[in-house]
């Protein structure tokens, strides 16, 4: 069974070809921002739909050419919250992409099978995704999910609605901080409930946190991987203060992070300090990976 996956997330499209989440025959990422400049107003402007719509048309070519016997394409935070989010999904059909918009509580699901196939999970561990505009939160153990819940706090959300100077303001980040004591007092009393020893962070931001944390290298041809949490802390405080131009030049940071990698670490710090946690990892693996590995598993019943 060859399956083709499209993540349709609101920073960057996903494609993956695979026949097991150990046996991948293609993958590419690219920034189509889906989410620019009117993501808080539930819109998808003119340039982002056109940017998607010609990269699910390469997507398309690339796929024909693996000679797959399914696609499965899901779009999340961007599409799913965009009042002209139907005219996107109506468009992606005419040129045979035909996506299906998740809830952001299926969306937990697939990163949870995601992770979950790094092996990574053996203890009580909370996961978070932080997508462009929504990041996700999965509370877990060996066994299975405990509680999950997807939260409208991705970078790009935050950035839109915070990030207006450089680098951010005291006040701004402050600001952010509120907005997540307002938006997260469930998530708090869960991990009160099932108190996580371990923060696992998915793919996206994390990605780059561990390039940076590795000398600006890519953390390639790992499921995963741990981070010192006392030297991700400095870092976090860095890139908080840096202005736009100096994190432009860090080794291992990509140009489409180079700004929500502020707004990133300043929840991952809250998520830290908040729940309490003192361990940390990074997972390769992420929705695409548990949408792969969840469709084969119920092909092979």
């Amino acid at each position: 069974m060859r399956l083709a996956v499209i993540d349709l997330g609101t920073n960057t499209f996903h494609l993956l070809i695979g026949e097991g989440v150990d046996k991948i025959l293609y993958k590419s990422t690219v920034p189509v921002l889906l989410g620019q400049g009117r993501i808080n107003q539930h819109i998808i402007i003119p340039e982002a739909m056109e940017r998607g719509i010609r990269t699910l048309a390469a997507f398309k070519a690339v796929i024909d050419s693996y000679n797959v016997d399914a696609i499965k394409a899901v779009a999340t935070s961007a599409v799913r919250s965009a009042e002209n989010g139907q005219e996107f999904v109506s468009k992606a059909a005419e040129i045979g992409i035909n996506i299906e918009v998740i809830s952001g509580e299926t969306e937990a699901g697939y990163i949870f099978s995601g992770v979950m196939a790094t092996g990574l999970i053996r203890q009580t561990t909370l996961v978070m995704d932080i997508g462009g505009g929504s990041t996700e939160f999965i509370i877990c153990n060996s066994q299975g999910a405990l509680w999950k819940k997807s939260y409208n706090i991705g970078a790009a959300r935050l950035m839109q609605a915070y990030f207006h100077s450089d680098p951010l303001s005291e006040a701004a980040h402050q600001s952010i901080i509120a907005h997540l004591d307002h938006t997260l007092p469930d998530l708090k009393a869960a991990c009160a409930q099932y108190q996580p020893s371990l923060l696992v962070g998915s793919a996206g931001a994390f990605e780059s946190f561990a390039a940076l944390l590795n000398d600006g290298n890519e953390v390639s041809d790992v499921a995963a991987a741990s981070l010192d949490i006392d030297r991700y802390k400095a870092l976090s405080q860095h890139l908080i203060n840096t202005t736009h131009s100096e994190r432009a030049n860090m080794k291992g940071l990509i140009s489409l992070r180079v700004d929500m990698i502020v707004i990133a670490a300043i929840i991952t710090d809250y998520i830290l300090e908040q729940m309490n946690i003192k361990q940390l990892s990074y997972s390769a693996y992420d929705l695409k990976w548990g949408v792969l590995a969840d469709y084969l598993s119920l092909q092979h019943k």
